[in-house]
């Protein structure tokens, strides 16, 4: 979020801001550029924030150490927060971005035949979100999707909600307030494209790495996301890292177990990228 502290990441070949069309989205985004000779595999990345709060410069540092790490494009989404926007301008947002960076991967050195979505928090929302809405509407074809600590779920009761209630960073009370602000008086409020884990089905969507912290009210969530996918035969791993708590992930460089995330996450997505 805004008032944490602020790691720089890497340097990167190319950095753009630029706003992006797709049909009537106007989207801002950023686009980071690996050093070497394209065409690169594309990442779509969603920042964090509860969908309420976040930008490109509170993802910079991590879109840069992802894009170094892969060797990947990875544009990071600036989408509309709630709760000016509530459900679904963020997805229909990140949707688009992704549908544009596929539709003109040549023209930001991409390769659209390997193509990732991610993101953290929220952003993990909208990148579970993003492959559905990929699947059920057959487009864009996405390799991967990678997860970390995702808002997938309205279950307030899980264990890790009530064990983690307080006190690390991120609150029950926060979440519940980060979700009304989205969704406000949503007609359906378990639509698959707000909630994930409310999808009929979760067959025939990339496959996944999901990233949890112990600390976490998310914790449990997440994991039983990846468990639905896993049970729907989408090849799909799932990482705890003990001792962590929320927001961890964007603390590499600083934090020891992110830096490690960080580098899992981009050996998977190397791994999708090799195998298309």
């Amino acid at each position: 979020m805004k008032n944490r502290p602020r790691i720089d990441g890497p340097e990167v070949a190319k950095v753009e801001d630029r706003t992006v069309s797709w049909r009537d989205a106007e989207v801002p985004v950023r686009i980071y550029t690996p050093a070497g000779t394209g065409p690169f595999p594309i990442l779509i990345w969603c920042h964090g924030g509860g969908m309420v709060v976040g930008d490109l410069e509170t993802a910079d540092a991590t879109a840069r150490h992802l894009t170094v790490e892969t060797g990947c494009v990875t544009i990071s989404v600036d989408y509309r927060l709630a709760p000016e926007s509530k459900f679904p301008g963020a997805c229909d947002d990140c949707y688009a971005a992704t549908v544009w960076a596929s539709d003109n991967a040549a023209s930001i050195q991409g390769d659209a035949s390997r193509m990732a979505v991610g993101g953290d928090s929220a952003g993990g929302n909208l990148a579970a979100v993003v492959a559905q809405m990929a699947r059920d509407r057959a487009h864009p074809d996405l390799a991967f999707q990678l997860l970390v600590y995702p808002m997938t779920s309205l279950d307030f009761e899980t264990p890790s909600y009530v064990d983690n209630a307080d006190g690390y960073l991120l609150t029950r009370d926060g979440m519940k307030w980060y979700w009304d602000q989205y969704l406000g008086a949503s007609d359906d409020p378990n639509h698959p494209y707000a909630v994930p884990s409310r999808a009929g089905s979760f067959k025939n969507l990339p496959p996944a790495l999901v990233i949890t912290a112990e600390f976490d009210p998310l914790r449990d969530e997440g994991e039983a996301y990846a468990k639905n996918l896993e049970a729907a035969g989408v090849p799909t791993a799932c990482t705890r890292y003990d001792g962590m708590i929320h927001g961890f992930f964007g603390m590499s460089g600083a934090v020891d177990k992110a830096g490690q995330a960080v580098s899992e996450a981009a050996a998977a997505m190397k791994k999708a990228f090799a195998s298309k």
